[in-house]
C-alpha cells in the first residue's frame, strides 16, 4: 500500500505553496530530485500467519512508476535475546517467513542489508496482541455499500487499531460465448474454455486507523473499512471482503496517522499542512539518509463477510465497456465476403464468436464476452 502514496509526501511541501491563483508555472524541487528512498512495509507476525516484509524504492515524480522493488536484499528479524529469523526473497521486493510464533516477553527489530551494501534497522519494539474482530457489517445507502468493523478489547490494552483488506467478488460479461476459433474454423467452446463467469480481486490502498484511546472503555464501533459504489459490478452477484486487524502502539498509530495526513488529507489550504514523516526504521550505514516506514510486531485478526445482490436494493452495475453484438456471415453482401473468416476465424482477432445464427454467427469484443481480462475463472478455496 505504501508504494501508492508515499511518492506522494515528497512533492507536498512544494505543491502546496502552487495552491490557486498561481499565473506561473511551479515545478516543486522534488521533482527533480536524485534522491531514492528505502520503503519498507509490513508487519512482523508474532502469531501463527506469515511475515511478508516489502521493500522497495522511491522513484523522482516525474518518472511513469510509483516505485521499483527492491531485490537481493538480506532481511531478517532479530529478537531482544539475539534469536535470528531470517526471511526468505519471494520476489517483487517481498521477503517473506512462515509462521514465527514469538516469544511475547521479548522485542523485536529487523534487519536488512541491500545488494549494495547499505544497512538498516528498526527499533526494537514489544509485542502487541491484536483482540478478535467482533463483527464485520455493511449500511446501505442510496449510493451503494459502506463496511465498517467492530472490536474491543476488555482488557483495555489495545486503544490503537489499524485495517486492511482484500476484496474479491463474482461476476460475468455482457455476453456469453459458446463458441471459439481454433485458427482455422469455429469450434463449440468445451466447459473448460467457457469465459463469461469470473472472481475478481483487489485490496486496500488507502490507510485505515481507529482509536478508542479518548474513550472510558476500549471499543471500535463501526469503523470504515470499505465502500462499494451502488453501480460497481463487485455487488451484481456475490462480494466478499476479508477484513485484517492490527493492534498498534501509540508511536506507531501517530506514524499512520501523519502518513495520511500528509497523502491522503491534502487539497485545500483548510486540510491539514504537510509534516516530517518519521518512521522507527533507520540507515546504520547512512545516519543522514531518510527511511519510510513503521515496523510494528503483532499478530493479525481476520473476518470474512459475503454479501448477495439479494440483500441489496436493485442497483444495476455499470458494465466497463460499450457493447454490441454483430453479425459475421460467410457470404455477406452481393461480392459474398466471408466475414466469419475476415473477423472470427483468424487466432489473436479482436471479435469473438458468441452463438450461431442462419449462415454465420453474432460477434462481440474480448471485453464483452472474455472476462478474464478482468479476472479469473477458478473459484477461490474460501468462496462458498
Amino acid at each position: 500500500m505504501l508504494k501508492k502514496i508515499i511518492y506522494i509526501a515528497f512533492s507536498i511541501a512544494g505543491t502546496v505553496a502552487a495552491i490557486a491563483g498561481c499565473r506561473k508555472p511551479y515545478f516543486p524541487a522534488a521533482v527533480a530530485s536524485p534522491g531514492s528512498y528505502l520503503v519498507v512495509e509490513g508487519v512482523i507476525n508474532s502469531g501463527a500467519d506469515s511475515t511478508i516484509i516489502k521493500l522497495s524504492r522511491t522513484v523522482p515524480l516525474s518518472g511513469t512508476t510509483t516505485s521499483t522493488p527492491e531485490l537481493n536484499a538480506i532481511v531478517a528479524v532479530i529478537s531482544s535475546n539475539n534469536a535470528v529469523y531470517p526471511l526468505t526473497e519471494a520476489g517483487n521486493g517481498k521477503y517473506a517467513s512462515g509462521p514465527l510464533s514469538l516469544d511475547q516477553t521479548l522485542q523485536y527489530r529487523l534487519t536488512i542489508k541491500t545488494a549494495t551494501g547499505g544497512t538498516y534497522q528498526s527499533d526494537f519494539v514489544a509485542v502487541r496482541n491484536t483482540p478478535p474482530i467482533d463483527s464485520v457489517g455493511f449500511t446501505i445507502q442510496n449510493n451503494g455499500l459502506n463496511i465498517y468493523a467492530n472490536t474491543h478489547d476488555p482488557n483495555n490494552a489495545t486503544r490503537y487499531y489499524r485495517y486492511e483488506y482484500d476484496e474479491t467478488w463474482q461476476f460475468h460479461s455482457k455476453y456469453g460465448s459458446n463458441y471459439i476459433t481454433n485458427g482455422k474454423k469455429i469450434v463449440p467452446r468445451t466447459q473448460a474454455q467457457m469465459i463469461r463467469d469470473c472472481f475478481g480481486n483487489d485490496q486496500s490502498s488507502t490507510i485505515l486507523l481507529a482509536s478508542s484511546a479518548k474513550l472510558k472503555q476500549d471499543v471500535i464501533y463501526q469503523a470504515p473499512i470499505a465502500q462499494v459504489p451502488s453501480t460497481s459490478e463487485k455487488i451484481e452477484t456475490k462480494y466478499s471482503i476479508l477484513v485484517k486487524q492490527y493492534a498498534l502502539s501509540a508511536d506507531a498509530y501517530n506514524f499512520w496517522l501523519n502518513l495520511k495526513k500528509n497523502t491522503e488529507q491534502l487539497g485545500s489550504i483548510f486540510d491539514a499542512q504537510p509534516s516530517n514523516i518519521n518512521g522507527n526504521i533507520h540507515c546504520t550505514s547512512n545516519p543522514a539518509e531518510q527511511v519510510i516506514g513503521y515496523i510494528s510486531v503483532s499478530n493479525v485478526q481476520t473476518k470474512r463477510i459475503f454479501i448477495t445482490n439479494q440483500q441489496l436494493p436493485p442497483w444495476l452495475p455499470t458494465y466497463p465497456y460499450t457493447c454490441e453484438e454483430d453479425s459475421a456471415l460467410y457470404c455477406h453482401y452481393i461480392i459474398c465476403q466471408n466475414d466469419v473468416a475476415l473477423f472470427l476465424i483468424p487466432t489473436g482477432s479482436l471479435e469473438i464468436p458468441v452463438d450461431s445464427i442462419s449462415g454465420g454467427f453474432y460477434g462481440t469484443t474480448i471485453g464483452c464476452v472474455d472476462c478474464t481480462i478482468r479476472g479469473v475463472t477458478k473459484q477461490p478455496a474460501f468462496w462458498k
